[in-house]
């Protein structure tokens, strides 16, 4: 769909455009998605009692959210769908580097080109997916890289370095009326999270010693793992504090929601003359964890092609023995945490595919042998991811 017509201030004006901030709009679109029964979130699977209700709740109160989960569980996937709520098109003083509101400019360079111009300001109009900004935490990312610095090749111009249009803008500035993500929060230094805790709780930015403040109309979203955010000294109290929604995903509760979910995203290969088809169990015995389940089931069936083009076959099925080649997709996904005598992760693997096949059968003579889990009991060693 193309944008409005509209290409100056007076003009978008006489088309009756309203401004409304950030909030407003993603809770008036939620509200009309809500009443016309769309779903907000497609692909997600598992979620509709859970995560998606306070989520929707969040957003209609208005409220910054993190997203507290494990490796999986479609923590970012949420995240970046939420751009839908926005709305198509949204118009902006040409030229501004923050997405600045024609009717209600905080940046030097708009507010200028306003006073100067008045209904002649061109404006340009930026699509939703333009409005979201996502940044991986690390222990390197900076002030500057969030809020922003001074350019040296502004200086270089002529201008002095009191003058706001020397400003470099950060991240956060640039996803003014906008959605601004952080992926593993926790992995910010203090300094950087304090800058960040700025922004929430006054909603405007400070770059350095300049006495402009930007009033910011920003969502801050982030995601973290669920050890890391609670762990002492990995994010300060404060910021914690301004998270007024705090979300748990989770992993599947039943057998049945894992199967959907992998075979919803498993992209298995495809082979020109060779049909695939994998038997239910076989599908059961794959799915373990997510990712886990996901690599597992794409890795069996290309075992199952390889095999049926080297015999000439038209059908490939997958059989106990394909669950073999599972150990290079499962190694690297295991946590060890041993109990007793120590074993590689190809040997836990092997044994966790003779558990999903032989059943009690094997349970039992291992206990018998004392030969399953460093306790004598049975138990593994390690932990699926």
């Amino acid at each position: 769909m193309h944008p409005p017509s509209a290409r100056t201030l007076g003009e978008l004006r006489q088309a009756g455009h309203l401004s409304r901030s950030l909030r407003e709009e993603i809770r008036a679109n939620l509200l009309e998605k809500l009443s016309t029964g769309e779903v907000l979130f497609p692909g997600i699977v598992g979620y509709e009692d859970t995560v998606i209700p306070a989520v929707e709740n969040a957003l209609l109160c208005g409220h910054d959210l993190i997203f507290l989960g494990e490796r999986g569980q479609a923590k970012s996937r949420m995240i970046r769908q939420m751009v839908a709520l926005l709305d198509e098109w949204m118009p902006i003083v040409a030229g501004s580097e923050i997405h600045d509101d024609p009717f209600a400019p905080v940046s030097a360079f708009a507010r200028q080109h306003v006073e100067e111009r008045g209904d002649a300001t061109e404006i340009a109009w930026v699509h939703r997916d333009v409005r979201y900004v996502e940044k991986l935490a690390t222990p390197d990312v900076s002030i500057a890289d969030l809020i922003g610095d001074v350019d040296p090749i502004k200086v270089a111009e002529g201008r002095t370095l009191g003058d706001e249009l020397t400003i470099h803008f950060g991240l956060l500035p640039r996803a003014n009326r906008g959605i601004f993500c952080i992926n593993e929060l926790p992995d910010l230094t203090e300094k950087v999270q304090v800058g960040l805790f700025n922004v929430m709780q006054e909603r405007d930015v400070q770059v350095k010693g300049y006495s402009v403040r930007l009033p910011l109309d920003v969502l801050v979203v982030a995601s973290a793992n669920p050890e890391d955010y609670t762990s002492r000294g990995r994010i300060i109290t404060p910021l914690k504090d301004r998270y007024a929604a705090q979300v748990r995903t989770h992993y599947p509760v039943t057998r049945e929601l894992e199967l959907e979910v992998m075979h919803q995203e498993a992209r298995a290969p495809e082979v020109p003359g060779v049909e695939a088809y994998v038997p239910a169990f076989m599908s059961e015995i794959v799915a373990v964890s997510v990712r886990m389940s996901i690599a597992n089931y794409e890795t069996l069936i290309a075992n199952a092609l390889r095999r049926a083009l080297r015999l000439g076959e038209k059908e490939a099925v997958p059989r106990i023995s394909d669950l073999e080649a599972l150990v290079t997709s499962t190694a690297g996904k295991l946590e060890l945490e041993y109990a007793g005598e120590d074993r590689t992760e190809v040997e836990v693997v092997r044994e966790l595919m003779a558990r999903a096949t032989l059943g009690d059968r094997i349970l039992q003579s291992g206990v018998e042998r004392g030969s399953l889990g460093g306790d004598g009991g049975g138990g593994l060693p390690g932990r699926a991811r």
